[in-house]
């Protein structure tokens, strides 16, 4: 006995340690609100329908067994069923609660599950928008109908499982009989089986009912147009009015059941049932099957137009492509002038020529300074001071750590440490390649200034870690100096302090040293759910996730920017997609940490209407309103009240760093392969369906994945930052459009979606590719660096639209065996040229046959006459330059020997030059910058002098 005792006791604590753990966590960061509401939905739909299903069996069995028949004389096959009735008499009471109560518990489980459309039903506001057909709101699709639903499957469960229970019992009790002679059912019999039978027929007239509204919304296979949704001709002119038949013969029919109760007889109600599944095979399967194929098939394009018609627009309307700019554009590209062309190639884009895919290991091996840190494996690109960075945390990796233990692994290596950040569309002069960092070091330092720079929240970090206690923490290790320790001085995490709290944790990790370690104490913290996906989704749960989080410096904090998704399946007419397989690509394949949206649901509605920060010290979490117009977040935010903040609340600081969701442009994308057509005709006929093409950079089957790139599109006077992708004809590989969205968040044209149909010839991005590959030039750097025992890797092919035709421009890399990716050189391909040179300068001056503003390689005019005329404070600045020159030789040599003391020093005294540098040039009064950002791409791979490139350096910082 105290043996069970303690088992019960311990496997009680345990459910309670997970309840408790939970709690506290919700509590920790301050959305408890959260908890709570989902806590007491679950249990209240729990206990309601719990509760109805064990009354309706239970109440269904007890009439069943008061109305049995006398047993005065038994037939034989009463007589065999004595024993039973013998057995479970002692027990009837018992029998009858375990039966109730294991239905209720299964129901109430269930029921619990739809605590989702419970608040979407009960907290659901209008969109503003009639569907075509019944003129009803969208949200009584959205949110009404899915509850309608759930509430007539549980009426359908509660009458069958009443029904199979109140049979069994008169069976067992001779009110129904299968083999004895005379009559098979006792009249009291008879009735209340003819109730409940009446009743799921009942149902069956509301679900006949329902399902008309359900065609509005339902997902069929059109061989016209693929997938489709909402009501086709055969739907509004056969199924609707079946479903309107069907629902009057089974009310009929339901009626001739409950009217058994008078006549005691089964004869009509089976009639009435029968003809009801005829009428159903008739009406609801033959009747359709004629009119599609005599009526609609002869004619198709004709009949469906008005149908097509309203998917479009519906589909349109709910994915947010309804406003795409359509513009036709030759593509070709009038090459009469190349020296304008030339020219308006300096300021087309901002040319990205470091590939966040590719440089991850370089990153690595120049930055990542202790091997228990790491980077991810595609690095993010944002905007810092006007020009587009690549950036990448410096997280922890506890595979790294010179010797794994329970202590180490949570108590000493906790937290990674800076930022790292590079120029997005230069290399630094005379490294053969390696990118020009604007942030580095450890600890970090360069153009972001002054930041907290320890990282315990991140994409990597999925260990839990204690902190705060008698146990200090490992900061950082710097050469020749002592090793940095720290205790962690935030509010996140849960206090283990409390004896419970620790003995809680100890049993949901499963880690008994949490009860008794010594390393705990006062102001231990325990710090867990540490992705910033992870803490998002536990906070709003109702949301769906980008599949990037990516940094930012904002306020001297390190912010992870998560983008959320609202979603539904019920918006009428709206073609649905899986979100998961629509947002793969060849990045996504890549990356585990980058994985797509989690939900492999169906959707057909989406919109970004949150965007979440989690501060990467301190893992606070903050929503933010973002699309103030989209019902599904203000229905939510009913429910879960003063949760989301409102848009106002962004700090402008965060808001220069926000942008328009990946995940988001490839649903809109693949939408409008097909849905960029408005024409009702051209939409059936696929004569302009597009398809995203394969990444021709991997040589794979996969997508190519969209990129970021500052550009200027046709008409417009300025580059703004962009998400772009390309368009293929449906089985052709020449180019067919060219996307881009606006992805400034601060900027008015947000979200602004241009496409740029081509009407010429153009090659796509394989073709381009192709040409690449077989020009002689790229062909010999391939047999040099094989000889070199170097592999070649393709950086992102960017296009970029440029007087009527399409720039392409593709760095490429070479990796020597046990190094990493350097830039070695630049393809650009316009028209029908295709261009293989060291430099993108070079590049751009061949393709077009002109030279440019870009400054010559080293030997060719590089000297002190081309520069611009000396002003005040260059003085100053030759100093700072000459300072940065000597620190770079000091450093390079300490790397020959491999000093890394002598190294880090040298680092410093570089850090300090070009700051000095900076600082000079900001005051000094020179030409407008010749830069990327500028009219002057800085050359990839590039052996210009150090003091002309610190020049410009001082002069765009």
């Amino acid at each position: 006995m105290t043996l069970g005792v303690l088992a019960v006791l311990a496997m009680a604590f345990v459910m309670f340690a997970g309840f408790w753990t939970d709690w506290l966590w919700y509590r920790s960061v301050r959305y408890s609100s959260v908890f709570t509401t989902t806590l007491w939905t679950k249990i209240g739909l729990f206990a309601v329908f719990g509760l109805l299903m064990a009354l309706a069996v239970g109440v269904n069995i007890w009439l069943a067994h008061r109305l049995r028949p006398p047993l005065s004389a038994m037939s034989l096959e009463q007589q065999n069923l004595d024993r039973y009735r013998m057995g479970i008499a002692p027990y009837k009471k018992w029998v009858l609660l375990g039966v109730t109560a294991l239905v209720g518990l299964i129901a109430g489980a269930s029921a619990s599950g739809q605590w989702r459309t419970w608040l979407m039903w009960i907290n659901g506001v209008s969109f503003g928008q009639k569907d075509p057909q019944f003129q009803l709101d969208v949200s009584f699709f959205a949110f009404d109908l899915p509850w309608y639903r759930f509430l007539l499957g549980f009426g359908f469960a509660a009458a069958v499982l009443s029904l199979i229970a109140a049979a069994l019992v008169h069976y067992l009790y001779g009110g129904l009989r299968i083999t004895s002679p005379g009559a098979r059912a006792t009249a009291a019999a008879t009735g209340h089986l003819s109730v409940l039978l009446g009743l799921f027929v009942a149902l069956k007239a509301v679900a006949y009912w329902l399902d008309r509204y359900g065609l509005a919304v339902k997902s069929s296979d059109f061989k016209a147009t693929g997938n489709w949704a909402g009501l086709r001709y055969v739907d509004a002119n056969a199924y609707l009015p079946a479903k309107t038949i069907l629902f009057c013969i089974a009310v009929i029919c339901a009626l001739l059941f409950f009217a058994t109760l008078w006549r005691r007889t089964w004869q009509l109600p089976v009639i009435g049932f029968g003809l009801m599944v005829l009428s159903a095979i008739l009406i609801g399967g033959l009747y359709p099957a004629i009119v599609q194929k005599f009526q609609v098939q002869p004619n198709e394009q004709a009949k469906e137009a008005p149908y097509i018609k309203k998917n479009i627009d519906a589909t349109r309307k709910a994915y947010g492509i309804d406003d795409a700019k359509v513009d036709d554009y030759q593509g070709v590209g009038d090459s009469k002038d190349n020296s304008q062309l030339r020219k308006d190639a300096d300021s087309a884009a901002s040319y990205r020529l470091i590939d966040p895919n590719v440089v991850p290991p370089t990153f690595d091996q120049l930055q990542q300074e202790r091997k228990y840190y790491q980077f991810p494996t595609t690095l993010d690109v944002d905007r810092y001071k006007g020009q587009d960075t690549v950036v990448g945390l410096r997280e922890l990796d506890l595979k790294g750590i010179p010797k794994r233990n329970w202590i180490n692994d949570h108590f000493t290596y906790t937290h990674g440490y800076g930022v790292v950040a590079a120029k997005g569309t230069a290399v630094k002069p005379d490294t053969e390649g390696a990118p020009d960092f604007i942030e580095s070091g450890l600890p970090s330092q360069g153009m972001l200034g002054e930041y907290e720079q320890r990282i315990y929240y991140g994409e990597k970090t999925e260990q839990y870690s204690i902190v705060g206690g008698p146990q200090k923490e490992l900061d950082y290790e710097k050469n020749g100096e002592p090793t940095k320790t720290t205790s962690y001085k935030g509010k996140s995490g849960v206090n283990l302090s409390n004896p419970l709290n620790r003995a809680a944790y100890a049993v949901a990790f499963s880690e008994p040293q949490i009860l008794y370690s010594g390393a705990i104490g006062e102001g231990s913290r325990i710090l867990y759910n540490r992705t910033p996906k992870e803490r998002v989704e536990a906070v709003a749960p109702w949301l769906s996730l980008d599949g990037d989080a990516y940094p930012a410096v904002v306020g001297g904090r390190v912010q992870w920017i998560v983008d959320a998704y609202t979603t539904t399946n019920g918006y009428p007419y709206a073609s649905r997609t899986t979100l998961g397989d629509t947002t793969a690509d060849s990045l996504s394949q890549t990356d585990s940490q980058r994985a797509v949206i989690a939900q492999q649901n169906q959707v057909n509605y989406i919109r970004n209407s949150v965007k979440a920060t989690v501060d990467a010290y301190d893992g606070t979490v903050k929503l933010y309103q973002w699309d103030t117009e989209d019902p599904v977040l203000k229905t939510w935010m009913k429910a879960f009240p003063d949760t989301v903040q409102p848009r106002g609340e962004i700090d402008p600081a965060l808001m220069q760093h926000l942008r328009y969701p990946q995940d988001l442009f490839k649903v809109q994308r693949e939408l409008l392969t097909r849905y960029h057509v408005e024409s009702p005709s051209q939409f059936y006929s696929g004569s302009d369906a597009w398809q995203v093409p394969d990444d021709p950079t991997t040589g794979e089957k996969s997508s190519v994945p969209p990129y970021y790139l500052s550009l200027k599109m046709p008409q417009e006077q300025d580059r703004k930052f962009s998400l772009t992708t390309t368009f293929t004809p449906n089985g052709r590989p020449n180019l067919g459009a060219f996307m881009a969205v606006d992805a400034d968040a601060s900027s008015k044209d947000y979200g602004t979606i241009r496409l740029l149909r081509v009407t010429g010839d153009v090659p796509g991005p394989q073709q381009v590719q192709n040409r690449l590959n077989s020009n002689a030039e790229v062909a010999e750097f391939v047999r040099n660096m094989k000889g070199a025992n170097s592999d070649i890797e393709y950086g992102n092919l960017l296009t970029i639209p440029l007087n009527d035709g399409f720039l392409y421009v593709e760095p490429v890399y070479a990796q020597g065996n046990n190094a990493y990716p350097l830039l070695k050189k630049v393809a650009v391909s316009y028209g029908r040229e295709t261009v293989f040179k060291d430099t993108l300068g070079e590049a751009l001056n061949a393709v077009f046959g002109e030279e440019g503003e870009t400054p010559p390689p080293p030997g060719d005019g590089d000297d002190d006459t081309t520069r611009p005329p000396p002003s005040d404070g260059d003085e100053s600045l030759q100093k700072a330059i000459e300072d940065a020159q000597k620190a770079y030789d000091e450093g390079q040599e300490a790397l020959k020997q491999q000093d890394w003391t002598a190294y880090g020093k040298a680092q410093e005294k570089l850090q300090d030059a070009l700051q000095r540098a900076a600082d000079a040039g900001a005051r000094t009064e020179a030409p407008a910058e010749q830069g990327a950002e500028g009219g002057n791409p800085e050359k990839p791979g590039s052996t210009e002098k150090p003091e002309k490139a610190a020049e410009q350096d001082g002069k765009g910082d």
